[in-house]
């Protein structure tokens, strides 16, 4: 297997584990007394059925924050997952393509079906839960998911440090402000955020980081936005702040992408 395909695995804190798979796109093990989740597959270069049974035998429940094939793709090593419905098509567009499956480790892989979740839906683990939030933006049915116990928020790719609202299927960034805007409540609940890219813990003030960014969009604050070059063509690029003071993943650089 190449080097920047390799699952590393760290346990962030008792029984939260970091799946960090080629540093390409990151999913999270929370496991309880009598369940665990999985929350996202990555990529699937990886089985992480195996690598899971090597931390618990307890029973894994699979939640995908949203249906982009970085964080669905590792689906095919488990029976069955949780998805918002609202992501069904986007996920269908990678899930359908055989192009897509050329680099599973084993000939003949298939998904499992998406059962759906959604926003108010809790997974009860045993001494721990996960509280289900919709952020639609980034994609249609993008779920946040709160472990009030540990006050840890997992956002997947809906609030992070290099967020595409560039990509078919991403609401209007005024959407994106309001449905961001209603659940900013969670500042209070939580401490921390665990994204679908990171390698460590960011500061719950992210959220209001990303908000604030995207309000500076919407206002004509971009006058020295540059272009953003990526697989679909090109888009722009908007630098947001981070507060000074506090622990983020990511310090290099904080941007959303999006469509002038």
């Amino acid at each position: 297997m190449a080097e920047d395909r390799k699952l590393y695995i760290k346990e962030l804190e008792r029984g939260i584990y970091l799946f960090d798979e080629g540093h390409a796109a990151s999913g999270y093990l929370v496991v309880g007394e009598n369940r665990a989740c999985m929350i996202d597959t990555m990529n699937g270069w990886n089985n992480l059925s195996k690598a899971i049974a090597d931390i618990t035998d307890k029973p894994v429940t699979v939640v995908n924050t949203h249906g982009h094939p970085d964080h669905i793709f590792g689906n095919v090593f488990f029976p069955e997952t949780y998805m918002n419905p609202a992501d069904l098509d986007i996920a269908d567009m990678f899930v359908k393509d055989p192009e897509m499956y050329k680099d599973f480790p084993e000939e003949g892989m298939t998904f499992p079906p998406f059962k759906p979740i959604k926003e108010g839906d809790v997974i009860d683990l045993g001494g721990r839960t996960l509280r289900v939030y919709e952020l639609p933006g980034h994609t249609p049915g993008g779920i946040l998911l709160l472990l009030p116990e540990e006050k840890i928020l997992f956002v997947g790719d809906a609030i992070n440090h290099h967020l595409w609202m560039q990509v078919p299927g991403a609401l209007p960034m005024s959407d994106f402000i309001a449905n961001l805007e209603r659940l900013m409540f969670l500042e209070k609940e939580a401490d921390r955020i665990l994204h679908g890219h990171a390698r460590d813990f960011d500061d719950i003030s992210l959220m209001r980081c990303v908000l604030n960014g995207a309000k500076e969009i919407v206002a004509g604050k971009n006058e020295d936005d540059e272009p953003y070059v990526y697989f679909g063509g090109e888009a722009r690029m908007h630098h947001f702040a981070i507060e000074s003071g506090k622990h983020y993943s990511q310090t290099d650089g904080s941007v959303i992408v999006y469509n002038p």
